[in-house]
């Protein structure tokens, strides 16, 4: 994502697709920050690969010997943040109850208000939100395997739950934006993470699938 001033969705988090070459990843890196850079002066299908090409000072071969175009990095640069920051409390490997680093992430949407107009302006929000999605869920599916409150849901259901906590720290985070960003996300991870309990608690007491009744049929 962005800062307020320059552009580091691939730096801000160690991304966790590490390369062998530390070439290649140098490479992708600028590429990935250089589109960013772009977005937030053009709209997306205005950038042409020879400007990310000249913003980033990388060659035409090294780029298309890593993606196949614009939107590929797009996409790319767009999953090793959401990656990176989907797992970030499972490699911290500190002791913590949470499922999901909310403080973190909404700590660094604050700064990229600018860049979010941008996917708004170009029609790559909703790309955007649909990895987030799916990296969120993933994330917070393995973390309920470990705190209490998601150990007692029965392993089945646990995908089913993190994807609607997945689903619900994206509607937080955006009534969060819409309104100013005026809560500090030491709040607004507090707010997320007492909706946990209410949200799988259900799902744990209660194993058994609801029966279907049968509606009546009256004569």
């Amino acid at each position: 994502m962005i800062g307020p001033e320059k552009p580091a969705m691939s730096r801000d988090l160690p991304a966790l697709r590490r390369r062998t070459d530390p070439r290649v990843h140098r490479s992708r890196e600028r590429l990935g920050d250089a589109l960013v850079a772009l977005l937030l002066e053009r709209p997306f299908d205005d950038i042409r690969v020879q400007d990310v090409l000249d913003r980033a000072g990388v060659g035409r071969s090294t780029f298309y010997a890593h993606f196949r175009d614009k939107n590929d990095l797009f996409l790319s640069d767009t999953e090793d943040f959401f990656e990176a920051m989907a797992t970030l409390l499972e490699r911290r490997r500190k002791p913590s109850e949470r499922v999901a680093p909310v403080r973190e992430m909404f700590a660094h949407v604050a700064t990229w208000r600018r860049y979010y107009d941008a996917l708004v302006a170009s029609g790559k929000l909703s790309d955007t939100l649909d990895l987030a999605q799916a990296h969120f869920a993933r994330g917070i599916e393995r973390r309920l395997a470990r705190v209490p409150v998601g150990r007692a849901l029965p392993p089945r259901q646990r995908p089913a739950a993190a994807a609607a906590l997945a689903g619900a720290l994206l509607s937080l985070m955006s009534w969060w934006l819409a309104r100013g960003s005026r809560e500090r996300p030491e709040e607004m991870d507090a707010l997320f993470h007492r909706m946990v309990p209410s949200g799988v608690g259900p799902l744990a007491r209660r194993e058994r699938p609801i029966p279907e009744r049968s509606p009546r049929v009256r004569t």
